[in-house]
């Protein structure tokens, strides 16, 4: 089923996010994840390209997660693919019968080396245009970002990159991960003068490791605010400990969210489930997700 058919039907759209691990065990390990997270019954998991991976490995990924009766996406991106490339990824999702797609620039190669091709893709809306010219069948996804794009801070400009991305045909946004939320409100409040009218789900990266998180951050340049960062300071060194703090402080986050009006929320999970369970679980004794 398409997501933008899943928001609205009766509750949140509470989804999460796995990569292509790198080797065979990487591989047991998401796909022992994806089944204890599956009873959590999410409307969806999408599956990013990461890895060094071909395309078609996202695309397998999500035909298998599919055939265990979970509804599944797969991320494409677009900088370094040509217009042939995408073609052949909108044929093999039809042919895999995926119905779900999240179109993304993608990050520029750090390689000096690096041109993008010249029948390629400047921006994700470009490659959005391209795939809805091809086919209607797509459910398209794509990304927002509640404090600015990592080499795009100006928050007015960002979201009038969104809204070309929408008008190329983007059909649902989630955003990127965020600690804070009034960056989520103020850019839904951004987003609906703008015009932008699709659905907006938040994106929660529950912290589990605090050095991982502050180095994720620090290249997306995403703030931590200060009584989270504080509190994850003190216990730097006790992993365990650091994971409470920051399960509490994602339930916070997603019962305001969810009370508040957001249409779900998206985990992005880095292929781990017990945060992503216990968050949920949480949510669930609140009345705020479905049994």
């Amino acid at each position: 089923m398409k997501i933008c058919d899943l928001v609205g039907r009766g509750g949140p759209v509470i989804s999460f996010e796995f990569f292509p691990p790198r080797t065979p065990e990487g591989e047991r390990a998401l796909m022992r994840t994806i089944e204890a997270l599956g009873p959590l019954r999410p409307a969806f998991v999408s599956v990013t390209r990461t890895g060094g991976k071909p395309r078609e490995a996202t695309i397998e990924l999500v035909a298998r997660i599919r055939s265990l009766g979970i509804e599944a996406a797969a991320h494409v991106t677009a900088i370094e693919a040509t217009r042939e490339d995408i073609a052949r990824v909108v044929d093999l999702l039809a042919e895999r019968g995926i119905e779900n797609m999240v179109a993304l620039r993608g990050d520029v190669p750090n390689d000096p080396a690096f041109s993008r091709p010249a029948n390629g893709f400047r921006y994700a809306a470009d490659m959005v245009a391209f795939v809805r010219q091809r086919t209607r069948s797509l459910c398209l996804a794509g990304a927002g970002h509640p404090e600015g794009h990592p080499e795009c801070r100006d928050l007015a400009r960002s979201i009038e990159h969104l809204k070309t991305k929408v008008d190329a045909g983007l059909d649902v946004v989630i955003t990127q991960l965020f600690y804070d939320n009034a960056d989520y409100f103020a850019f839904v409040d951004r987003a609906r003068r703008a015009g932008i009218r699709v659905p907006l789900i938040p994106g929660i990266m529950p912290v589990t490791n605090w050095p991982q998180i502050e180095r994720i951050t620090t290249l997306s340049g995403n703030q931590v605010p200060t009584p989270l960062r504080s509190a994850l300071e003190r216990v730097r060194d006790d992993e365990e400990a650091a994971m409470a703090v920051g399960i509490e402080w994602a339930t916070r986050q997603c019962a305001e969210l969810l009370r508040n009006g957001a249409p779900g929320i998206h985990f992005y999970t880095l292929n781990r489930s017990p945060a992503t369970r216990a968050i949920f679980e949480h949510l669930r004794g609140e009345g705020l997700v479905a049994r």
